[in-house]
């Protein structure tokens, strides 16, 4: 068993952290663990640690090593978005760094569902605006009872631009506009029930059921599910017939899944 211990603090105070790098990776087994480490700012999205994020992801995907993925944060928050400290840089005269950092985003939101490989989020405490959308952009997600979700991005004036799409075809149109125009944050009996959490743990044990998840993942053919993911996003984006005959395709070839099998 894997200690979750050793890498998520559920202190409710914030941990000070100084010469220690912005995102920690550690293995389990096939499992790949990424844990953003800015406890101090609740593991807000600077740009250290955004391109961390997005190379970290994309050298797991790559690796023969890797089979599956955990994301989680220390400290007591999962994400609090977007690091507003970075904002005074980010300004109509400087279009170049408003652009690059747009890319940026934009690219560590849509990584995790264009990863062949699957990935699960383990989310506590405040998981809000671009946390919130890092988190349901995971295959899976597993919500601690401290969890607080949204988009609180209009209190500061700001629009959530970058979690928009993913927001609306996971929540809904009514709950998702309802978020982003008010505020709101959700619990996390809340997220679970509207079916963005896969399920509910004690904090003290939500990164240890993430790694079973993804153990159980890892476990699998890897042939088998690449082509579950590839195939459950791309019929999502496809009409009715479209998607039956994608399905057709895939059901074509996966007799010779159980071959690859050791």
């Amino acid at each position: 068993m894997f200690e979750s211990s050793t890498l998520i603090h559920t202190s409710t105070e914030p941990t000070e952290v100084t010469d220690e790098p912005v995102l920690q990776v550690v293995d389990s087994g096939a499992v790949r663990i990424l844990m953003m480490n800015r406890p101090e700012k609740l593991n807000a999205l600077n740009s250290e640690l955004t391109q961390a994020l997005v190379d970290a992801l994309t050298e797991a995907d790559a690796s023969e090593r890797v089979r599956a993925v955990v994301l989680g944060g220390r400290g007591r928050g999962f994400c609090a978005g977007a690091d507003l400290s970075e904002f005074a840089e980010l300004t109509p005269a400087q279009q170049e760094k408003v652009s690059k950092r747009a890319d940026l985003t934009a690219r560590l939101q849509t990584l995790p569902q264009q990863m062949s490989k699957p990935i699960i989020s383990v989310v506590q405490g405040p998981a809000v605006g671009g946390g919130a959308g890092l988190a349901i952009g995971c295959d899976m997600m597993v919500a601690a009872d401290t969890l607080k979700f949204g988009y609180p991005e209009i209190k500061h004036s700001i629009v959530p631009a970058l979690v928009m799409t993913g927001m609306q075809r996971q929540i809904g149109r009514k709950l998702a506009f309802e978020l982003i125009s008010t505020g709101r944050l959700l619990s996390a009996q809340e997220v679970h029930d509207i079916g963005l959490a896969n399920e509910i743990c004690p904090a003290k044990d939500a990164l240890q059921r993430g790694i079973d998840i993804a153990t159980t993942w890892a476990e699998a053919t890897p042939a088998a599910m690449r082509s579950i993911k590839e195939l459950f996003y791309r019929v999502a984006d496809l009409p009715f017939e479209a998607a039956m005959r994608a399905g057709r395709d895939v059901n074509t070839i996966m007799r010779g899944f159980r071959e690859d099998r050791p």
